[in-house]
């Protein structure tokens, strides 16, 4: 039943099927009610805020216009599709949003039909969506593909390549720029409104289509024509590029005008071929601290919904803040010093740093591979650069990483930040691999610190290598030790043992990296195990490795990466080099992709705290 207008409507919206039976003069409406929901939603949960709300109006009208879920929508990253899994049956379970067993804060194809590709890293949308059209295509269905893609997702080469590829190819794709940061267009106007929506309409393509069949045998004229064309639309519209890639442009037209967006959608829906519509919104749309500060509310934690305040104060540094702390720091001391984000200033924590040095600050965009070799370039000519990247997104880059730097063996420092689970964002934003793909490439520097002064001292350490560093490190904080403001450096492949086991027979002994040094020693306490802070991965310290084999009965590694090619591996392979022969185990994260949840009991389900670490030996030997 069709509520009456001024009546509650998002409460009774549990498919789309319910949202295109509504009058169309209900949908602004509904999208108040929407917006207002995500923000009460997040405040409780936390969670993706500003990015969500900007597309309200947006996901909406696709939901109302195309015939989900056989129309595909493909969101890029993901992180906007709050609104999209509120209206597609899931506004209850939003309660649970990145919490265990609970949904997921991104795109899941397991969670619902609605999800049709699942996403968490950038620059996706439209090769997925591309591949679903061709299928469509192939199977002789109408069926139509939709990708939604940000601006900033755009200056990753991945979209380009996907673009460039679609134009040439006959299916029905649809590509939704949602230039969110006015970057492509400062203007939505009348006349673009007007100009929006007449290049959308069917007569438009029909007189284009008719016009171009005529000229076909005039060759001269027709290339006049298309020029003429080019030339009116480039004059007014900020499209040719994508007219040149071969899709039909329409746009920009206002992103919160969901009468708008849903009028040109009909009209793009009759369309055959590639088009391209680019929408304008605001980040924040509608909460005013997010519309202020959109970079702030991006990714929130508990929150005041009135006011935005943060309902969960912090106690310690983070180690983004001592990254960031450190690279002001030693940028005072060396000028080569250069920073480096592929669009992560805030995440990776360059913040103070771009302000203080802007000329020696570059923010990249999403664009890892280009940010390695970009990178490598500087490092050839006698600068000093570091890279401030996420573990999960410095997968995109790994040919740059062996080709362009490990290969010349340049100085290039990564600050590989979200080491290890990552909690709430889950599987897609898990640093679990990096050891395991990082320890594989000649020249490497590896290091993982246990804690926030040993970060800094590694830090230190890696940019005055003189070749491809590497330090790992996790979200969050770290044990709270104390950090000196000097920059100091520590022996090259050395580890120390940090714990002497007391008893004479001395059986266990505990091969802790990185993060897993403090479960490690709270484990060692119930066993009497000896343990050593290995800080190295490469090069491993196999002397110290020797020492503890002859010493020791067992030997255990442990570390918050895939067990797989991992730390443990690397002891194992050193081990067999100098002909030890000792029994050995080694704890890691398991050979699964590890759900979203609280790190401490993510840890604990893969037997990494204490507990777990204690019952893993004593199955080997018993108390």
């Amino acid at each position: 039943m069709t509520p009456l207008l001024n009546q509650p409507i998002l409460e009774i919206i549990d498919s789309p099927i319910q949202l295109r039976a509504l009058d169309r003069a209900q949908l602004p409406q509904l999208a108040n009610e929407l917006r207002a929901f995500i923000i009460e939603s997040v405040a409780k949960t936390g969670g993706h805020l500003a990015s969500n709300l900007g597309v309200v109006e947006l996901t909406i009208a696709l939901h109302y216009v195309f015939n989900t879920p056989d129309d595909r929508l493909v969101w890029d990253v993901g992180h906007q599709t709050y609104p999209h899994k509120i209206l597609t049956g899931r506004r209850d379970a939003m309660q649970s949003l990145r919490k265990p067993k609970g949904i997921a804060g991104f795109p899941r194809r397991s969670e619902s039909e609605y999800d049709t590709f699942g996403t968490g890293h950038s620059s996706t949308s439209i090769s997925a969506a591309l591949g679903m059209a061709l299928a469509a295509q192939k199977a002789g269905l109408e069926r139509r593909s939709v990708a939604i893609i940000g601006d900033g997702a755009m200056t990753a080469g991945m979209a380009f390549e996907a673009l460039n590829n679609a134009g040439h190819i006959a299916a029905n794709l649809l590509v939704v720029l949602n230039d969110n940061d006015m970057s492509i267009s400062n203007n939505v106007g009348g006349l673009n409104r007007y100009l929006a929506k007449l290049l959308a309409s069917r007569f438009y393509g029909a007189v284009r289509k008719s016009g171009k069949k005529v000229l076909s045998g005039m060759p001269h004229v027709q290339e006049f024509a298309k020029r003429a064309e080019e030339h009116v639309k480039g004059m007014v519209l900020p499209g040719t590029l994508f007219e040149e890639l071969g899709f039909n442009y329409i746009g920009p037209i206002d992103g919160h005008d969901v009468d708008a967006l849903v009028t040109a959608l009909e009209n793009i829906k009759q369309l055959k071929g590639a088009q391209f519509l680019h929408i304008v919104t605001q980040k924040g749309k509608g909460f005013e601290p997010a519309e202020d500060n959109p970079n702030k509310y991006h990714g929130v934690g508990k929150f005041d919904p009135f006011n935005g305040d943060a309902i969960t104060a912090k106690t310690k540094k983070t180690y983004t803040e001592i990254f960031g702390d450190w690279l002001v720091d030693m940028a005072k001391t060396d000028q080569r010093l250069i920073g480096i984000t592929p669009a992560m200033c805030d995440g990776s924590g360059l913040n103070a740093f771009a302000e203080k040095y802007p000329d020696r600050y570059f923010d990249v965009g999403i664009a890892e591979q280009h940010a390695l070799t970009f990178a490598a370039g500087m490092a050839c000519d006698g600068l000093k650069p570091v890279v401030a990247i996420y573990s999960t997104f410095l997968q995109r880059a790994y040919d740059q990483l062996i080709h362009d730097i490990a290969l010349q063996n340049l100085p290039v420092l990564l600050a590989i930040d979200r080491a290890g689970l990552v909690g709430a964002d889950g599987p897609t934003h898990a640093g679990s691999f990096d050891i395991s793909f990082l320890r594989c490439i000649p020249n490497m520097l590896i290091m993982a610190p246990s804690d926030e002064s040993e970060c800094r001292l590694m830090l230190t350490t890696g940019f005055r290598h003189n070749g491809p560093a590497a330090v790992r490190y996790p979200r969050g904080s770290g044990t709270g030790a104390k950090i000196e403001s000097a920059l100091n450096t520590i022996q090259i492949g050395k580890g120390l043992i940090v714990r002497h086991s007391k008893k004479s027979n001395k059986k266990v002994a505990i091969l802790a990296f990185g993060s897993m040094l403090a479960p490690a020693l709270q484990a060692a306490e119930k066993l009497d195990a000896t343990v050593a802070n290995m800080r190295f991965i490469k090069p491993l310290d196999t002397a110290l490795i020797d020492e503890l084999a002859k010493s020791h009965d067992l030997i255990v590694t442990i570390e918050e990466n895939a067990i797989m090619g991992g730390a443990g591996a690397a002891v194992m392979e050193a081990m067999q080099a100098m002909q030890i022969n000792k029994l050995t185990l080694c704890l890691g994260l398991p050979d699964t992709f590890i759900e979203h949840g609280v790190h401490e009991t993510m840890l604990a389900e893969c037997g990494l705290d204490a507990n777990g670490i204690i019952a893993s030996i004593e199955k080997i030997i018993p108390e």
